[in-house]
Parts: structure tokens; sequence; C-alpha cells
């Protein structure tokens, strides 16, 4: 495990199969290429996660899901519009090819595209979404600091981005795209 404050080296990381800590909105993040299958199962092996739970996909913005996600209906997409860049992850359909390590048993997946400004510059930068879920051991309470990261996932994970957290101090809202219901309160 590396610590860093490049965004450089954060984003070879990720390009290099490797599992990558970083700042999110409220809490440290853990993330990898969703396309890269053996870094998404370190992952979840990492975290303790069953993978029938499914994973969230942050994005830099919402065509970078479309390898993802098939297309929307106009009042879903401007629903979903209103609430981004911000804390609201929806649940969209999903593509058939999608693997169940990120979807769970799922027939849908979760998305957000961030407000933060280094989940939006990676995003941006990798030219593709990462995976995002909490950095912690399943079950246990969510990292706040590098110092809970290093505690908690120390040598699974390859490199922390030591960056600010984004202040909130509530995880983002989940909710359904097409029936508007909130999953978890945000």
């Amino acid at each position: 495990m590396k610590l860093s404050y490049s965004l450089d080296e954060a984003i070879e990381t990720v390009k290099s199969g490797g599992i990558l800590a970083y700042p999110t909105e409220a809490v440290f993040g853990l993330g990898c290429d969703p396309r890269n299958l053996s870094a998404v199962q370190r992952l979840l092996g990492a975290k303790h996660r069953p993978a029938d739970k499914g994973l969230i996909l942050l994005a830099a913005n919402i065509h970078q899901l479309n390898e993802f996600v098939p297309p929307l209906p106009e009042d879903i997409k401007e629903r979903i519009l209103d609430s981004w860049p911000g804390p609201v992850t929806w649940l969209l359909p999903v593509h058939d090819h999608i693997s169940p390590l990120i979807r769970g048993n799922f027939q849908k997946i979760a998305v957000r595209v961030s407000n933060h400004p280094v989940c939006s510059q990676l995003c941006q930068r990798l030219g593709h979404p990462i995976i995002s879920t909490s950095a912690n051991i399943t079950g246990k309470p969510a990292a706040i600091s590098v110092e809970q990261v290093i505690e908690q996932l120390g040598e699974q994970i390859d490199l922390i981005l030591d960056k600010p957290l984004g202040g909130r101090t509530q995880p983002s809202e989940i909710r359904d795209a097409f029936t508007n219901k909130i999953l978890r309160a945000g």
C-alpha cells in the first residue's frame, strides 16, 4: 500500500488493475476499473463484501455510463440530470453483459456523478467510470481518514489518494430512477 497526493498516480493505479482508496463527499471510497473483473474481485475480497450485493459506478458524466446502461427515456434522464453532479445515486437498468460482480443479483445498477472535484477529475481523466464503495470492511464504519483506511484495509489496497473529503456527513441518497422511490436517505 502506498500513500500519495498525486492524481496521476491514482489514475495509473486504476489503469494498471489496482485498488484505490480516494476521497468522496462524505467518506473515503474504494475503487477500481469496472472492466477489470480481477480487480473487482480483489476489491470485494478486501472489503469481505458478498458479490451478490452489487457496487456503485462513479462517473464524470452520464455519457460515461453508456457502456453499462441502455438508453433512458427523456423524462427519466431529466430527473437524473437535475440531481447531478451531486450526492444522489440512481438505480438504472443494466446491460445484460455487465458482470454480476458489479451489479450483484440485480437487473439494475447503481450509478452516480459526483460533485467532489477529486472524483470528477479522476473519472474525467480516466475516460470511464470507476467502482465506488465505502473504504471499510463490510459491517464496520466507513473510513473518514487515511488512518482509518490503513487500519481497516492496509495492504489489501494499492494506493490511498490523500486528499480532503467533501464535507458531507451522510452517504449518498439512493433512488430508483423509474419509481423515484428513495431506497436510502442521504
